[in-house]
C-alpha cells in the first residue's frame, strides 16, 4: 500500500476509470452497451462533492466526450453537466453508501444523459427516441450500473464517501 494514500484512493481509481474508457472500452464491443467508464467516474466523483464541482467536472467529461462524439458538439456537455449536479444534490436526499440507492443513481444518471443528449442532438424525435432510450440507453445504463456494483463492492473502504 502506498504511503499516506488515503486521500488519494478516489483520484486513483477515477484515473483507473479514464484510463479503462480509452483503452478497456474498445475492445468490450459495441460502444452502445459497453460500460461508459467516463459518466461511472464523473458520477462516483459527483457523489462526493457539491453540486456546482460536480456540474464543473460534468461539464469537462461532456467536452470530451463531445470531441469524440458523432452527436452535436455541446450535448454531451449539457448533458453530463445536468447529471453531475443532479448526482451531487442527491446525494443530500439519499443515502451516498447505500450499494441499492448507488446502482439507481448509476443507471438513472446514464439513462438521463442518453435522453439530454439526444434532445440536444440533431433532433431525435419519435421512434428513433424511443427506440433508443427504450433499448439500447438501458443496456448501456445496465452495463455500466453493474461494472459500478462491481467496482463499488471491491473497493468499498476506499470509495467509502465519508473516508476520501
Amino acid at each position: 500500500m502506498i504511503p499516506n494514500a488515503k486521500p488519494y484512493r478516489l483520484w486513483i481509481i477515477l484515473g483507473a476509470l479514464v484510463l479503462m474508457h480509452f483503452v478497456v472500452r474498445p475492445w468490450l464491443g459495441n460502444p452502445r452497451w459497453a460500460p461508459d467508464f467516463l459518466m461511472l467516474a464523473l458520477m462516483m466523483y459527483a457523489i462526493r462533492v457539491r453540486p456546482g464541482r460536480a456540474a464543473i467536472a460534468g461539464f469537462g467529461v461532456g467536452i470530451v466526450g463531445d470531441a469524440l462524439s458523432q452527436i452535436a458538439f455541446g450535448a454531451g456537455a449539457l448533458a453530463h453537466t445536468v447529471v453531475g449536479y443532479l448526482q451531487a444534490w442527491g446525494k443530500d436526499v439519499f443515502f451516498p453508501d447505500n450499494f441499492v440507492v448507488n446502482a439507481g443513481f448509476l443507471f438513472a444518471g446514464v439513462w438521463v444523459r442518453d435522453l439530454l443528449m439526444l434532445l440536444a442532438s440533431r433532433g431525435t424525435m419519435g421512434r428513433e427516441l424511443l427506440w433508443q432510450l427504450g433499448t439500447w440507453s438501458i443496456v448501456l445504463a445496465a452495463t455500466t450500473t453493474a461494472t459500478g456494483v462491481i467496482l463499488m463492492s471491491m473497493f468499498r473502504g476506499w470509495l467509502r464517501v465519508g473516508n476520501n
